[in-house]
């Protein structure tokens, strides 16, 4: 029985102190030492796609390291399950396309009373009787209430209207006001006040002191 033993131990001694299988050996742990780096590598440009953080693809990548070749596969199943789950170009991606969806809503005109859809050529909502636009004066198009001038005809909506320049009379200049109450006083004094005739009146009949006897001072 021993011997069998020691010829067993001597044949298993021999296949690894063979050549081959020390070559083999060599080649798996190099394969192994390999795979670790790459793993580590790949854990760090991967944490690079899924965070901001500049710091923390460099933590990652140490601690697949430190797992040695060995248990590598460990640290890289670990890293899988505690990273997240969606890479930063993904997140835009998801970002732009709700703000594309949220764009396409509100593209689509809606009452403000309502909310309920209308067409963008309504003047009123037929469902609330909300007013939704207004018509230019001017050229008759449709334009927005929130419009301070018309954009077809360049109409100023928040300017008051002027009333035409025919329906308005010049007013009259001073003198031509004196020259017309003059006329009226002489065709028809009567229609001048009693009080403003009286004054006239007296001042007609009152006679100027005569200045012709009066003695020159003597020079």
């Amino acid at each position: 029985m021993p011997e069998i033993l020691d010829s067993i131990g001597q044949t298993i001694d021999g296949i690894i102190n063979s050549p081959v299988v020390m070559v083999a050996t060599r080649l798996i742990f190099v394969y192994l030492v390999v795979l670790w780096i790459a793993s580590a590598y790949w854990a760090f440009r991967d944490m690079q796609q899924r965070s901001d953080n500049a710091i923390l693809p460099y933590l990652v990548a140490a601690g697949v390291i430190l797992f040695t070749p060995f248990l590598f596969f460990l640290a890289v199943w670990v890293y899988k399950i505690i990273r997240p789950h969606e890479k930063i170009g993904e997140v835009w991606e998801r970002n732009l396309a709700e703000e594309a969806l949220l764009n396409e809503v509100e593209a689509v005109r809606h009452c403000p009373t309502c909310e309920r859809r209308v067409d963008e050529e309504w003047i009123i909502c037929p469902s609330c009787r909300t007013r939704l636009n207004r018509v230019c004066p001017n050229c008759s198009r449709l334009v927005g209430l929130d419009w301070s001038l018309c954009a077809w005809c360049g109409k100023d909506f928040e300017r008051r209207e002027v009333v035409a320049a025919g329906m308005l009379q010049p007013l009259p200049s001073a003198n031509e006001q004196t020259g017309r109450i003059a006329a009226q006083a002489s065709q028809a004094p009567s229609a001048l006040p009693a009080a403003i005739q009286r004054s006239v009146r007296s001042r007609g009949g009152r006679q100027r002191p005569s200045t012709a006897g009066d003695p020159l001072p003597e020079r």
